[in-house]
């Protein structure tokens, strides 16, 4: 099992920035990925960026440029920089980690940006 908490939401005006934080408990030497998706009122689930055990790293097409994702795995710990925020960017963001079983999710962090 792998538990995932989230932290780091808030609210931004546009053009600010915000780090989210995961950490990450449980057998997760057995995580291969871990990442962030995000989900506004209305919309499907997303992919924003995620991070492999090897380091390689993917990002959507709307934050690449503008979010960084990164991990600390002495800590546990996957970050996502977000930088040059935008209203769009509005959306409850969750942590999801991939093992070989199965991925599990974190419960969610708010992020609002203000126009």
């Amino acid at each position: 099992q792998v538990q995932l908490v989230e932290s780091g939401g808030g609210l931004v005006q546009a053009g600010g920035s915000l780090k989210l934080s995961c950490a990450a408990s449980g057998i997760t030497r057995s995580i291969n990925t871990i990442g962030w998706y995000r989900q506004a009122p209305g919309n499907q689930r997303e992919l924003v960026a995620r991070i492999s055990s090897g380091g390689s790293t993917n990002y959507a097409d709307s934050v690449k440029g503008r979010f960084t994702i990164s991990r600390d795995n002495a800590k546990n710990t996957v970050y996502l920089q977000m930088n040059s925020l935008k209203p769009e960017d509005t959306a409850v963001y969750y942590c999801n980690a991939v093992t070989l079983w199965r991925e599990y999710w974190g419960q969610g962090t708010q992020v609002t940006v203000s126009s």
